[in-house]
């Protein structure tokens, strides 16, 4: 079980795994808290009054296109926790009372935990505490999806998870990435890449870096998803209101993308399953039945 924030949270951050597991015939739960409805439209030909106006709506149909991309033979099941928005931090959508950010934990903890007793996660996947970027959605996914793994400790808990991951991100493939695009030889892609970093730079305080790398727990585990950045690739092109057609990773040739990025690197926060680190695979000391078939609660 992933649980993310937004829609398109689930591919940039665990899209490989996600088609990984589903392509070896596990059953994959994607949690998504919000429909991003307050956010930026990122493509001039969607960006509409009526888009705008209902940008949830076609967040979600995006989320489910990218779903489907990540999985064609089916295997990955979307929930949605049915919060809104929360916007940024100090804005007026922050501060919604139907935003996640203003939802009460322990409300927001008994909905993921209604969908742990139902499907029953050997594994679940969260953001850090940081929420990787400090956006408030982020950060209260994480925060609920922590608190449920510890509530399924509780002694009359019938299926407890047994293990608690955080993705990390690696921001020296960035960087790598970045260094390969400016030296492609390519002027027009070179170009584009600097035009677009120099348009989506802000200063970013020596605080806010701290706590990122506060935030960011050991690499634990690797796991190899070479063999599925097609499929998150094609994903990440269903995001069309988010994510732009000419970003860093949509420019690199496929066969660089799988040098740079060759896994999704986790941090094992908690296990109740003895395990050997580093690992290769979320489910290290665990069984791994297929499509195991969900015990009625």
């Amino acid at each position: 079980m992933t649980v993310h924030g937004h829609p398109d949270d689930e591919t940039v951050n665990t899209g490989g795994v996600m088609a990984r597991y589903a392509a070896e015939g596990m059953r994959v739960i994607c949690v998504v808290a919000t429909l991003g409805e307050v956010g930026r439209i990122v493509a001039p030909a969607l960006d509409t009054p009526v888009n705008r106006a209902a940008l949830g709506q076609l967040r979600e149909a995006e989320l489910r296109r990218a779903v489907e991309a990540l999985a064609p033979g089916g295997g990955i099941e979307t929930v949605l926790l049915g919060y809104r928005d929360s916007g940024m931090a100090g804005s007026p959508d922050n501060a919604d009372p139907r935003s996640f950010w203003q939802a009460d934990l322990r409300s927001a903890v008994d909905r993921l935990l209604e969908i742990i007793v139902r499907e029953h996660p050997d594994v679940i996947v969260s953001p850090n505490r940081f929420g990787t970027d400090g956006h408030p959605d982020h950060v209260k996914a994480a925060a609920v999806a922590k608190a449920a793994f510890a509530r399924t400790a509780e002694p009359d808990f019938a299926w407890p998870p047994a293990k608690l991951y955080e993705s990390v991100v690696t921001v020296s493939r960035r960087r790598e990435r970045l260094r390969r695009l400016l030296t492609s030889g390519d002027v027009r892609t070179v170009l584009g890449v600097m035009l677009r970093y120099v348009r989506a730079w802000r200063p970013q305080s020596e605080l806010e870096r701290r706590r990122i790398a506060r935030a960011q727990g050991p690499i634990t585990t690797r796991v190899d998803v070479g063999p599925h950045l097609d499929e998150k690739t094609a994903a990440m092109r269903a995001h069309r209101s988010q994510i732009d057609p000419r970003s860093r990773p949509f420019a690199l040739r496929p066969e660089t993308r799988r040098a740079v990025s060759p896994t999704e690197d986790f941090s094992l926060c908690e296990s109740r399953v003895p395990v050997s680190l580093p690992e290769t695979d979320l489910f290290a000391g665990l069984r791994r039945p297929a499509h195991r078939a969900p015990v009625a609660a």
